[in-house]
């Protein structure tokens, strides 16, 4: 199956007198603390259109979603990076690592979490690489933000960017630790910062 959603970066082409911009789809397993993070991403829209929607989806589901909302985009406004964002959580480990072989045989990056997406926030705020209970990343939130979390706290964007850099750090010396990739065990770990660099290619100078 042609992959022909993706393109190569476009926003430097002119085509007539309209400049062509990046449009990058985000499919997010939660409808709400996922999305309400990636949407605060103050990027420039003259260089990138992003399409985040939370969906409820998991895993598999999620990529299959994907798929079909980038074959949909490509005869009109095609995706140039189509990404899923999902947890381990308790899912089946057949679903999850068949969700990763998908994806890549479909060219969708994957930005994942185990055991859940409140990991990529502690990470901004130390270095963690013991597996804990999922009720503790919340209250190791609330301590570290000084106040209650919540799962759909619309501010954890602003909250956390000037520590993001850590996060990027941390993330990456998380993944190192394991001698071979196996996301379905590595727990904890996460590709959230993958997402988050791409993103930052796109930010606006106005905003830094």
């Amino acid at each position: 199956m042609a992959k022909v959603w993706q393109k190569k970066r476009s926003y430097n082409r002119r085509v007539g007198i309209r400049y062509l911009r990046d449009r990058i789809l985000i499919l997010c397993e939660g409808k709400k603390t996922e999305p309400n993070y990636f949407r605060k991403f103050p990027l420039n829209v003259e260089l990138v259109e992003i399409d985040v929607r939370g969906t409820g989806a998991n895993t598999l589901n999620l990529v299959e979603a994907a798929i079909r909302r980038g074959q949909a985009a490509s005869e009109g406004r095609p995706y140039n990076q189509i990404w899923c964002v999902f947890d381990r959580d308790s899912f089946p480990p057949g679903n999850f690592n068949r969700a990763f072989k998908v994806a890549e045989a479909n060219r969708i990056h994957i930005a994942y979490s185990n055991q859940c997406f409140e990991l990529w926030y502690i990470l901004h705020y130390h270095f963690n690489d013991a597996a804990i209970d999922r009720n503790e990343y919340a209250r190791r939130l609330t301590k570290f933000i000084g106040r209650k979390y919540y799962k759909n706290d619309e501010n954890m964007y602003d909250l956390l960017k000037e520590r993001q850099d850590n996060a990027i750090q941390n993330a990456k010396k998380l993944l190192s630790r394991y001698v071979s990739c196996n996301p379905e065990k590595d727990d904890p770990s996460t590709t959230i910062h993958k997402l988050v660099e791409t993103l930052n290619d796109f930010i606006s100078e106005d905003s830094t």
